[in-house]
Parts: structure tokens; C-alpha cells; sequence
């Protein structure tokens, strides 16, 4: 499972069984840990995931910024509670990459601030599923 962490939103990603490619699923809506973690508990269990693969958005010159630094916070203690690991890699670019993935499909404007989060899930377990096959 690919994990896009925001402030507001979580955009969630599933690879298919082989492990081959990345399909976004949902956008999780950020609002108390508590509910963010049941439905991501209930998706876990409901696609067998092994391993969550969560952006970590480096900076451009690859140090750690705040928002990293929150993202890592926020991934140990998602880890301790969902009891499936947590790898974080990183997600230069995926956003961007997302929204030209969404344009290129010619998804207006309004609908694609609606799929941004979990386009850029896909991209980041996709990126992370071609290093790794």
C-alpha cells in the first residue's frame, strides 16, 4: 500500500498481487488519528497488505524539511498502531508528476484537485515497486 501524507489529506494506493503496479484507491480525509487509522486498518485488511510505502517529502536537495520531519513523526506512530511496516521513500516530485499524469487523461480542473492525493499515492508506490522488481 502507497501512503501520500498531506496536512488535510492522506491519498492512499494498492499494487495488484504480483506486486507489478500501482493503483490509486481514496483519499482519506485528515481529521483525529483514531479514524484515520480505522479506515486504514480496514483497507489493510481488506487487501492483505504486507509493507505501507510512505512518501517522505524531501526537500529538493534531499535534506529534511519540517514537513518531512512530520510525515516520519506521523509514520512511527502509524506504525505502532496498524502493526505493518512502514517504509518511507522518497516523493520529490510526485505531486507534480500526479497532475500531469491527470492532465494528459484531460481531467478538468475541480476533479483532479479531488484525485491529486491519491494519483500521487500510486506514483510513489509505483516508483517504489520499479525499483524494487
Amino acid at each position: 500500500m502507497g501512503l501520500d501524507i498531506g496536512d488535510k489529506r492522506i491519498g492512499v494506493a494498492i499494487s495488484d498481487s504480483l506486486k507489478i503496479s500501482a493503483n490509486a484507491l481514496t483519499v482519506i480525509q485528515r481529521s483525529d488519528f483514531k479514524s484515520e487509522t480505522s479506515i486504514l486498518k480496514k483497507i489493510i485488511t481488506e487487501h492483505q497488505v504486507e509493507t505501507i510505502i510512505a512518501g517522505l517529502p524531501k526537500n529538493m536537495d534531499g535534506t529534511i524539511g519540517d514537513q518531512a520531519k512530520s510525515v516520519q513523526a506521523y509514520c512511527d506512530k502509524l506504525e505502532e498502531e496498524l502493526d505493518v511496516p512502514i517504509l518511507l521513500w522518497d516523493e520529490r516530485l510526485s505531486s507534480k508528476t500526479a497532475e500531469e499524469v491527470l492532465i494528459s487523461a484531460d481531467v478538468k480542473r475541480k476533479n483532479r484537485k479531488k484525485m491529486i492525493d491519491k494519483v500521487a499515492a500510486a506514483v510513489i508506490l509505483q516508483s517504489y515497486l520499479d525499483c524494487h522488481n
